[in-house]
């Protein structure tokens, strides 16, 4: 309502006015230390009108606008958060999967509607590498009857299923006899359509569904997601779980509890976070585009093995937001009976966010 925004306007102005005055002083722009620092010189020369003085303002001014830009506009908070418009790295083309180094990776296009196309990646064993080399799709397709179990990976936010840590995960786990499937959501990379939490999920369930019906019934499957990708494989592994249906086993690298909780410790919110409003500027905008990706809710509606992956120095999921999911799943009644696991990784190793694919460690793990 107006009288709210209005409310909010007013507590956000007064908090930056008081930034402004800290500011001032410690810039030397004060009266009294205008005059200190500037006696005898012309009274047209005040550094209030200083180029200094002008900066603060123009700062000060597009710090307290984003706010309210923010809230008239949800739409801004909703390309924050799923960031598909960032390709990194950029000039990749995502048709040659050869380009990244994967000769022994098919890429395809599947149909989740009518019409809306995404991309997809399917990187065989790497046992498999040379019998993969010059194969069509039907080569592909067969090869899923192999003994080897798949891995479904479903990415983060930003870039596309060709970033280069993503590859790297799909070396080393071709390496370890794995098949890893990976696609772009719709609205990334050359995937058609627009982001929503809703279509990713419908997205990973087609993918989901198009590989059992290739895979041998007896094969395992599991499904990792890493980062935002946490929360479309949480929605997944719950509805797969609620019709009787549920993978192997969930993978869940750098997870949060929910996006409000993740939003509210990101980097980015740093600059906002104690000032008044900020869950309703920010927060509850991001609601506002039914983007909510609950994993604390949905640890509640699965019934499989968990394993939670976390390094302790990420920068952009805090270790103690994964560290809290881990403490709602082991107590979860729905996975009484299923082993949940969860192992962290020290700050001394620098994995950070997307570096724990370089771990030694991570074959014994997954076995």
């Amino acid at each position: 309502p107006a009288s709210r925004l209005a409310a909010a306007a007013s507590a956000l102005i007064s908090c930056s006015l008081r930034m402004s005055v800290r500011l001032q002083r410690a810039l030397g722009l004060t009266p009294a230390a205008s005059q200190r620092s500037h006696a005898g010189q012309n009274e047209a020369s005040s550094p209030r009108t200083g180029p200094a003085f002008r900066m603060m303002m123009v700062l000060l001014f597009v710090y307290v606008s984003i706010p309210f830009i923010i809230k008239l506009f949800p739409s801004i908070q909703a390309k924050l958060v799923f960031l598909n418009f960032v390709r990194m790295p950029y000039f990749i083309d995502l048709k040659r999967p050869l380009d990244q180094g994967l000769n022994h990776t098919q890429n395809l296009y599947l149909e989740p509607e009518a019409g809306q196309k995404i991309g997809v990646w399917h990187t065989v064993p790497a046992q498999m590498w040379r019998d993969a080399q010059g194969k069509d799709g039907d080569w592909y397709r067969s090869a899923f009857t192999s003994a080897h179990p798949v891995i479904l990976y479903l990415h983060g936010n930003a870039g596309t299923r060709g970033g280069d840590h993503r590859v790297q995960l799909y070396k080393v786990l071709s390496s370890l006899g794995y098949h890893v499937v990976t696609f772009d959501y719709r609205g990334w990379g050359d995937s058609d359509g627009s982001p929503s939490e809703r279509g990713m999920t419908s997205d990973a369930l087609f993918v989901y569904d198009w590989l059992r019906q290739r895979m041998e019934k007896t094969l395992p499957l599991y499904i990792w997601g890493h980062s935002l990708g946490t929360g479309v494989a949480t929605n997944l592994v719950r509805r797969l779980s609620e019709r009787g249906s549920p993978p192997d086993a969930l993978i869940l690298e750098s997870p949060f509890t929910n996006i409000r909780e993740e939003a509210k410790s990101h980097p980015f919110s740093m600059v906002y976070r104690f000032l008044p409003g900020f869950d309703w500027f920010f927060l509850d905008s991001i609601t506002a585009n039914n983007i909510r990706f609950t994993n604390d809710e949905n640890v509640d509606h699965i019934s499989c093995p968990v394993l939670i992956l976390h390094a302790e120095d990420d920068g952009v999921v805090p270790f103690h937001l994964g560290k809290k999911l881990y403490s709602l799943a082991s107590r979860s009644s729905s996975l009484s009976g299923h082993k949940v696991q969860f192992v962290a990784f020290p700050a001394a190793l620098a994995f950070r966010h997307k570096f724990i694919y370089r771990s030694p460690e991570l074959p014994n793990i997954l076995r």
